[in-house]
């Protein structure tokens, strides 16, 4: 007992003989852990994509360390990181509504990329559209949700009609295109990213149960420097195979796309974003 107390005694002393510049620096220093906070997620978001999308524009596809980064950051964001929770009135169907309203909040938006949330009750549908000249990173925040993307199909030889025009009829031409993923996702899973010209640019969403997909686009969609949100109707492969030597096992992996104008399917409700501000700096 003697020897304990003899030692704090011994240290007391040690420090009350400290020079006072010592003291005070190290309570400045735990001032300033103190002080220190820690960046939200959705904030940090911001300033990822801001960093990655600095000299972006129409085409722009980041380095890959840019890509792996956002990812990272993306990959880490949770529901309650941006103020989501799967029983708000977003994630609900009415008995009144013919088709399942879809909701998007705004986060932020600026010439070089966009963040929004999309929340879809049960059996919403964001129909099948293209994202032309954009990167396009999804989060697929909590549910289950059915997605199916394409590309262009540009590898067959020059024989083989990728294109066609309906006989006598004013609609729009169909193109072939390949089925990139058709399949059913499942939060938490790994964020999708889409390129300009492969990696799924074309897809639709439904919702299998509630969900919500946090989405970055750089850069976003702008009638005017030619980035316009085109919908396609979808076609079996076998409609119009002929002359396409396209190997039997593989047709299944094909549909002709047609531009449509009428979205009679879609309602969506823009919503105010409710969660952490961005803070621009």
């Amino acid at each position: 007992m003697g020897i304990e107390r003899s030692l704090a005694d011994r240290k007391g002393r040690d420090f009350c003989e400290l020079p006072r510049e010592t003291i005070t620096s190290s309570k400045s220093r735990k001032n300033r852990r103190r002080q220190k906070k820690v960046m939200p997620p959705v904030q940090k978001l911001f300033k990822t994509c801001k960093d990655v999308f600095a000299s972006g524009g129409t085409g722009f596809v980041p380095p890959d360390q840019d890509i792996d980064n956002l990812r990272s950051v993306l990959d880490g964001i949770k529901p309650e990181d941006v103020g989501l929770k799967p029983d708000m009135p977003y994630f609900r169907t009415s008995s009144s509504q013919r088709k399942p309203k879809i909701t998007y909040l705004h986060i932020y938006e600026c010439e070089k990329f966009s963040m929004g949330i999309f929340c879809l009750p049960p059996s919403g549908v964001i129909p099948l559209h293209n994202h032309p000249g954009m990167t396009v990173f999804s989060k697929l925040l909590f549910g289950t949700m059915h997605i199916k993307s394409y590309d262009w199909v540009v590898d067959l030889p020059p024989e083989s009609p990728t294109i066609i025009k309906p006989s006598e009829s004013q609609d729009p031409e169909m193109r072939l295109a390949k089925i990139k993923v058709d399949a059913d996702f499942t939060a938490p899973c790994n964020p999708s990213i889409l390129y300009p010209e492969d990696g799924g640019n074309m897809h639709c969403f439904t919702a299998v149960t509630a969900c919500a997909v946090l989405d970055v686009l750089g850069p976003p969609y702008s009638d005017v420097e030619g980035r316009h949100c085109t919908y396609y109707h979808n076609y079996p492969f076998s409609n119009f195979s002929d002359g396409l030597a396209i190997p039997e096992e593989e047709k299944n992996g094909y549909e002709w796309l047609q531009e449509r104008e009428q979205l009679e399917d879609l309602e969506v409700d823009g919503k105010m974003y409710n969660g952490p501000k961005i803070v621009e700096r």
